[in-house]
C-alpha cells in the first residue's frame, strides 16, 4: 500500500509560495460554508511514520484556517480517567459537531499498531481491534460524517535523514525523542504491521490516503487540496432529509416468538413481605457498593418500559440504598441541539461512569429502536442499523468491566389506563401524565412489536434483558433490586 505514495515528490518554493495564498483562501471559504450549512462534521485522522511531518501538518492546518471552527485533539497515553472507561470513550468525546472540523492526531489506530509491533497483543486481538474500528468508522459515515484519514509515509532511509536533520537544528531538536530512535530500529516491523492495518481499515466510506512526507511543500499542498476538494464536493451535493433505506427487510424474530405474552402479569407480593424484602435487598446493595472490589467495576442500570410502568419508583428504591456520591441518574428526553449535532450514541457515551460508580439511565439508547422507530423520527435504515451499533457499544462496556443490567418493565394495557386515570385525579401526580402519554397509548400494538424485536436482537449472552412483570409495583421493585444485586455479586 505504501508503494502507492508518490515517493520523492517535491514542490519548489516558488510554486508553493504562488499556490499557498489561493489554497488558504479557498480553505477558509469552504470552512465558513461548512459552518453555515451545519450539515455534517469533518473528521480528519492523522497518522504515520515518526518524523514524516504529522505535527507540522496539524499546525499548518490550524494556521491556514480559522481555529475557532477546528477541534484539534492529540492522544498520548490514556489518563487515569480514560483508563477507567472503554478504549473508544476518549475518541467519542473528541468528535466534532456538525459544521466543525475535528483533527485527531494519533487517534484510534495508534494503540493497536504499537501494541502489535511490541508483541503486547497477538494476531487475534489485532483482528478484533480492526473489526471494531471498521464498525466505528462505518457508524460515523452512516451518521453523515466526512472522514478523511491521512497516513504520512517515509522510507527507512528518509526517516533516518529526517530525524538527524531535526536533531541537528537547535530549534527542532526537542521534537526528536529516544522513542523515535527506538521505533526507527524496528522500522520494518512497524511497516509490516501498519501496512496490514491500513489495508484492512481502508474502506470505501473512509479510505486511508497515503502522503509522502519528505517534502513539506508537497505534503501541505497535497493535504490542503484533498481537504478542500472533499469538503467542497460534499457541500455541493444536494442535501437529503435522511439516508436511503438500502438494507434488506428485517428477518422475523426467532420462531416468531412474542417475548412479552408469556410473562405472568398476575405476579404479586404482599405489602408486609415487600417491606421485609425491600430492607433486605437495599441493605445488600449498599454493602456491595462499599465492597473493596466494587472500585474495580462500573455499573450501568438501564430502565425502559411503557409509560406509567413504574420506572421512577424502582429507580428511587435503588438510589435510596446508595451513597449519593456513588451514583448518577441520567434522565433521557428528546436530544438537545448539541446532541443532535453529534452521532446518535454520543450523548450516552459521555455519561459512561468511571470505576466505582453507578449510572442509572431512565430511558436510554434504546429510544432509537422504540420511540424513534414507532414515531418515524428516524429512517428505517437508521433504526435497523442501531441494533448492531448498540450491541457493539454494550460489548465495549462489558469488556471494560462494566456491569450492565437492562430492565424492561411490562404492564398490561388495562393497568396502564388505571394508572393514567389515577395520575389525573391526584394533584401531586398530575405532572406525570401528558397528552403525549395518551397519544403513545394509541400506538400500543406498534410499540409491542418494537419491544419484541428489541429484546430479540439485543438480549445477548453478555448483556441480557430482564423482563419485569410490573402490574404489581412491589413485585417489580424487588425483582429489580434482586437482579441488580446478583449481577454485581457475579462480577465481584
Amino acid at each position: 500500500m505504501f508503494e502507492s505514495a508518490e515517493l520523492g515528490q517535491k514542490i519548489d518554493k516558488q510554486t508553493f509560495e504562488r499556490e499557498e495564498p489561493q489554497l488558504r483562501e479557498a480553505l477558509l471559504n469552504v470552512q465558513y460554508d461548512l459552518s453555515q450549512a451545519h450539515r455534517f462534521p469533518v473528521v480528519i485522522v492523522i497518522g504515520g511514520v515518526d518524523g514524516a511531518g504529522k505535527g507540522e501538518t496539524v499546525n499548518t492546518l490550524n494556521e491556514w484556517m480559522d481555529p475557532r471552527h477546528i477541534h484539534t485533539h492529540a492522544f498520548p497515553e490514556p489518563s487515569d480517567e480514560e483508563r477507567e472507561r472503554p478504549r473508544m470513550w476518549r475518541f467519542w468525546r473528541a468528535l466534532p459537531p456538525r459544521g466543525k472540523i475535528g483533527i485527531l492526531f494519533g487517534a484510534w489506530h495508534t494503540q493497536p499498531i504499537v501494541d502489535r509491533v511490541y508483541g503486547r497483543i497477538g494476531k487475534a486481538v489485532l483482528a478484533q481491534s480492526i473489526a471494531e474500528i471498521v464498525r466505528f468508522e462505518k457508524m460515523l459515515t452512516d451518521e453523515g460524517a466526512l472522514v478523511l484519514k491521512f497516513w504520512f509515509h517515509l522510507s527507512k532511509d528518509r526517516q533516518r535523514k529526517r530525524l538527524k536533520a531535526l536533531e541537528k537544528d537547535p530549534k527542532t531538536r526537542w521534537r526528536v525523542t529516544a522513542t523515535d530512535w527506538e521505533r526507527y530500529k524496528i522500522y520494518d516491523r512497524f511497516r509490516k504491521v501498519s501496512e496490514q492495518f491500513l489495508l484492512q481499515t481502508s474502506k470505501a466510506e473512509a479510505p486511508w490516503i497515503v502522503v509522502e512526507g519528505e517534502d513539506p511543500h508537497y505534503r501541505m499542498l497535497t493535504v490542503g487540496r484533498l481537504l478542500l476538494e472533499a469538503i467542497r464536493e460534499r457541500l455541493d451535493q444536494k442535501p437529503v432529509a435522511r439516508l436511503p433505506d438500502r438494507t434488506p427487510p428485517m428477518l422475523p424474530r426467532i420462531g416468531h416468538r412474542d417475548v412479552l405474552v408469556n410473562l405472568d402479569m398476575s405476579a404479586k407480593i404482599p405489602r408486609a413481605k415487600y417491606q421485609t424484602d425491600l430492607e433486605r435487598w437495599q441493605g445488600r446493595l449498599n454493602l456491595l457498593s462499599r465492597h473493596p472490589k466494587f472500585n474495580e467495576l462500573s455499573v450501568i442500570a438501564v430502565f425502559e418500559g411503557q409509560d406509567a410502568a413504574g420506572k421512577g419508583g424502582a429507580i428511587r428504591r435503588i438510589t435510596g440504598a446508595l451513597d449519593a456520591r456513588r451514583y448518577r441518574g441520567i434522565p433521557v428526553a428528546a436530544p438537545t441541539e448539541e446532541e443532535r449535532a453529534q452521532p446518535y450514541l454520543w450523548r450516552f457515551w459521555r455519561h459512561v461512569p468511571r470505576r466505582g460508580h453507578l449510572s442509572i439511565f431512565d430511558r436510554s439508547w434504546y429510544g432509537r429502536v422504540l420511540v424513534e422507530r414507532v414515531e418515524g423520527f428516524c429512517s428505517e435504515y437508521d433504526w435497523m442499523r442501531a441494533y448492531s451499533e448498540i450491541n457493539d457499544f454494550e460489548e465495549q462496556l462489558i469488556t471494560n468491566k462494566t456491569v450492565l443490567v437492562k430492565f424492561w418493565l411490562e404492564i398490561t394495557k388495562e393497568e396502564q389506563l388505571k394508572r393514567f386515570k389515577e395520575r389525573e385525579k391526584t394533584s401531586f401526580k398530575r405532572f406525570k401524565i401528558t397528552a403525549e402519554d395518551w397519544r403513545n397509548r394509541k400506538r400500543w400494538d406498534a410499540y409491542h412489536v418494537a419491544v419484541c424485536d428489541m429484546v430479540d436482537r439485543t438480549s445477548t449472552s453478555i448483556a441480557p434483558w430482564t423482563l419485569v412483570e410490573a402490574n404489581d409495583k412491589y413485585h417489580a421493585r424487588i425483582k429489580i433490586l434482586r437482579t441488580l444485586c446478583k449481577s454485581i455479586e457475579d462480577a465481584l
